[in-house]
C-alpha cells in the first residue's frame, strides 16, 4: 500500500469545501456524537479545552445564521452547524490559546465529517467586524464566550476532486 492510500491521508486530502447539501437528509445522531467526540480530542494548551459547541438542527435558526453570516447562504441547506465558541476566562492559557485551540477542535469537526460521508465547510466569524455579535444574538451565547466559526455539515450535492500535490515554494528547510 502507497502512503496516499492510508485512510487517514485519504480523508485530509479529500476533505474539500462543500456548500450544496441535501437540504432534507438529516444527520444521523452517531455521526453527530463521533464529530463532537472528534472535536473534543484536539490538542489545547495546557489541556485547558476551552471550546463549547453549539449545535444548531432547527431550521428557522439555520436559516437565521444565514442572514446573519454575509458568506453563509449554504447553512439553508444544510443539515446542521456546529457553532465552535471559546471560554477565554478558565485560564491564562484560554485567554491566550482559545483560537487555536477552538481552531484545531473545528479541523478535527471538518474531518471526521468527511471520514463519515459528510460535506462540510468552515464559515469564519471571529475576526470579522460585526459578526460574532450577530451569532451571538441568534443563538443567545453570554457575552464572554468568543464565537470563533462555524461549520455547516449535510450529506453533499456536489463532489470535488482530493487536493493534490503541494507548492514546494512554500516549504523552507531549516532557515527560510
Amino acid at each position: 500500500m502507497s502512503l496516499r492510500e492510508d485512510r487517514a491521508v485519504q480523508v485530509i486530502l479529500g476533505r474539500r469545501s462543500i456548500r450544496k447539501f441535501q437540504k432534507d437528509k438529516k444527520i444521523e445522531p452517531e455521526k453527530l456524537d463521533i464529530i463532537l467526540e472528534c472535536a473534543q480530542a484536539a490538542p489545547t494548551a495546557g489541556g485547558t479545552r476551552p471550546w463549547h459547541f453549539v449545535v444548531v438542527d432547527d431550521r428557522h435558526l439555520l436559516d437565521a445564521l444565514a442572514e446573519a453570516h454575509p458568506y453563509g447562504k449554504m447553512l439553508r441547506e444544510a443539515s446542521l452547524a456546529i457553532v465552535v465558541c471559546g471560554d477565554p476566562t478558565l485560564s491564562d492559557h484560554a485567554r491566550r490559546y482559545w483560537e487555536e485551540d477552538c481552531s484545531a477542535a473545528m479541523q478535527n469537526i471538518l474531518l471526521a465529517s468527511c471520514a463519515l460521508g459528510l460535506g462540510s465547510v468552515w464559515l469564519g466569524v471571529h475576526n470579522s467586524p460585526g459578526r460574532p455579535e450577530a451569532i451571538r444574538q441568534v443563538l443567545g451565547i453570554p457575552d464572554y464566550i468568543n464565537v470563533l466559526s462555524i461549520a455547516a455539515i449535510g450529506y453533499p450535492v456536489e463532489l470535488k476532486e482530493p487536493h493534490r500535490g503541494y507548492d514546494s515554494n512554500k516549504v523552507h528547510h531549516n532557515k527560510w
